[in-house]
């Protein structure tokens, strides 16, 4: 059972593993969207959240298989079965195949919200400017637990028990893997000097797909291994 409590902002190691990020392709601009704000995977596809649709994409091709009309001006996540939008200052549930709104929570932020994430059966939100992760609850909204950051909070993303967010701060982009226990920063990933990070996903194996923000690019980065 989770017990709801904050992880304030920690004290960093000395060390924290720093690199260059490898982007490996640029998606985009996608006609019709001028920006990309949340980025989720399927299994198949990578779901960009562009304001007013989402775009399904294949990622060998970079083409766009399906568009959903639906409010997305911040993260998306992936279940399994079904996708999980930020439309303001709510959080809907959405049937990927029909683009129907199956229920809908608050988002913790009230509009404040940036990148969603799904792991461990509950939705973890990035609050951007606040910066904080809030774990929630995907029935209700109620925050289970909050981790405090030093920079601003954009997309969010869990793979192989690794937590990571995008920050972006003026010119300056990055991709953090922090300790999900206490929040303490521990690799790196260092984006070009102009290059925005909005949305952040794994695709559960080798690569993040990062959105671009008003840029309207979608960017496949080598994740680190090992």
């Amino acid at each position: 059972m989770d017990i709801k409590h904050s992880v304030g902002i920690p004290a960093q190691p000395a060390q924290v593993l720093t690199a260059p990020a490898c982007i490996e392709r640029v998606y985009g601009p996608f006609p019709g969207a001028a920006a990309v704000h949340g980025v989720t995977h399927d299994g198949t596809h990578v779901w960009a959240a562009t304001g007013t649709r989402l775009l399904a994409i294949e990622p060998a091709s970079g083409q766009v298989a399906r568009t959903l009309d639906v409010v997305c001006d911040a993260g998306c996540a992936f279940d399994g079965t079904h996708l999980y939008q930020i439309a303001e200052a709510r959080i809907h549930k959405i049937d990927p195949a029909s683009g129907q709104v199956l229920a809908s929570i608050p988002a913790p932020g009230q509009g404040g919200d940036s990148g969603l994430a799904w792991a461990e059966g509950s939705l973890w939100v990035g609050q951007y400017r606040d910066r904080k992760i809030h774990r929630i609850d995907p029935a209700t909204g109620a925050v289970l637990r909050t981790i405090e950051s030093n920079r601003f909070v954009t997309g969010v993303t869990w793979v192989d028990g690794e937590l990571w967010h995008g920050t972006w701060e003026g010119d300056e982009s990055e991709l953090r893997q922090i300790d999900p226990a206490s929040g303490a920063v521990q690799q790196r990933l260092v984006l070009p000097a102009g290059t925005g990070v909005s949305g952040l996903e794994s695709d559960g194996a080798e690569l993040f797909y990062c959105g671009g923000g008003g840029s309207g690019q979608l960017r496949a980065v080598r994740r680190p291994q090992g």
